[in-house]
């Protein structure tokens, strides 16, 4: 197949005067490298496209591709990780991983968990402080964990989002409000276990990859997996598959979620454990990095014995059988 690829890369946004903490998701050179050598192993050929801006000139010029395995986040709004997808499907040109209604409602956190809750899936409490006369509404049980909304890489998480009083409350929500510009979500923190749970696949065909604990090297210390603790992952944080009952039960939360949500392909689903030994939802990344050495997805694969080109083979065969399946366009469709 000729299959396009569509991403945001960080260095070039760097150069256009963007800060390190605003193009923390987007994709390095070295992962770029890494998706054409894998799939270049696959027998495919490959052309890169870029961002949302680049992709829309190639439309325009009249370039196709079989594929486009698209990993690109956006920039602005809480569409800009669906601007990619809606953009493919209306020129019916198939690509990897979910579709935009998926990629909308994952990336903002509370609508995403409201639809979690519905579907009878345990996930904690929460509020939404979209301005801070909301922070005095706010009636949930003392620890909470303060995030902002729609961000991913942890971004505005630091060792001060778990919350003990309605001041530390007020001066977290505070900040967030002013550094992001979005509401913040606040939720209960959970003092139990915290995984990461990589699926492969759609629907009844996803398989959980494992359940991938985060641990601190300074034993003692509270895990908060913030950004900080993420760019510094090699340094800071141990990794390792959990198999035991909380590791399975991780898992099935993890599936049970991803059908209901409808992802598709490849992604993570982070969980947590109450003080009761039960699991919970909290969010969703159905576009997870693929750094082959730093992303949680990759790293997981690899902590299962297997070989990076081996999920991006997976990822391609899930997204081609899903094609596959699809009614060819009428006649005279463009």
């Amino acid at each position: 197949m000729l299959i396009g690829l569509t991403y945001d890369l960080r260095s070039e946004y760097l150069a256009m005067g963007y800060g390190a903490e605003e193009t923390a998701e987007f994709d390095r050179d070295d992962t770029i490298s890494s998706l054409e050598q894998a799939l270049a192993g696959l027998g495919h050929r490959t052309v890169r496209i870029g961002r949302l801006h680049a992709l829309m000139e190639r439309l325009c010029r009249g370039e196709r591709w079989d594929l486009v395995f698209n990993i690109a986040e956006g920039m602005h709004g809480y569409g800009r990780e669906a601007a990619v997808p809606a953009l493919l499907d209306a020129y019916r040109i198939p690509y990897t991983f979910s579709d935009p209604l998926v990629l909308a409602l994952s990336l903002h956190k509370a609508a995403c968990k409201r639809v979690v809750r519905d579907l009878g899936i345990r996930t904690p409490p929460f509020a939404v402080v979209a301005s801070p006369e909301d922070i005095d509404t706010v009636d949930l049980a003392y620890p909470l964990f303060a995030k902002p909304m729609a961000e991913g890489t942890s971004k505005g998480i630091t060792d001060h989002s778990v919350i003990s009083s309605p001041g530390e409350l007020r001066a977290v929500c505070l900040e967030l409000l002013a550094a992001f510009r979005q509401p913040v979500l606040v939720e209960r923190f959970l003092p139990g276990r915290e995984f990461t749970v990589g699926v492969v696949g759609t629907g009844t065909g996803a398989e959980a990859v494992g359940a991938m604990e985060v641990v601190m090297r300074h034993r003692g210390k509270r895990l908060i997996y913030s950004y900080e603790n993420k760019e510094r992952c090699e340094e800071l944080i141990d990794y390792h598959l959990a198999t035991d009952r909380e590791g399975r039960s991780a898992c099935d939360l993890a599936l049970a979620a991803w059908r209901g949500l409808g992802c598709r392909d490849a992604g993570r689903i982070d969980v947590r454990f109450d003080d009761t030994g039960e699991p919970s939802f909290i969010e969703v990344n159905p576009l997870a990095g693929l750094h082959p050495a730093h992303s949680d997805l990759p790293i997981m694969w690899g902590l299962a014995g297997r070989k990076y080109p081996d999920l991006i083979a997976a990822i391609v065969a899930s997204a081609s059988e899903r094609v596959a399946a699809q009614p060819a366009p009428r006649k005279g469709q463009p």
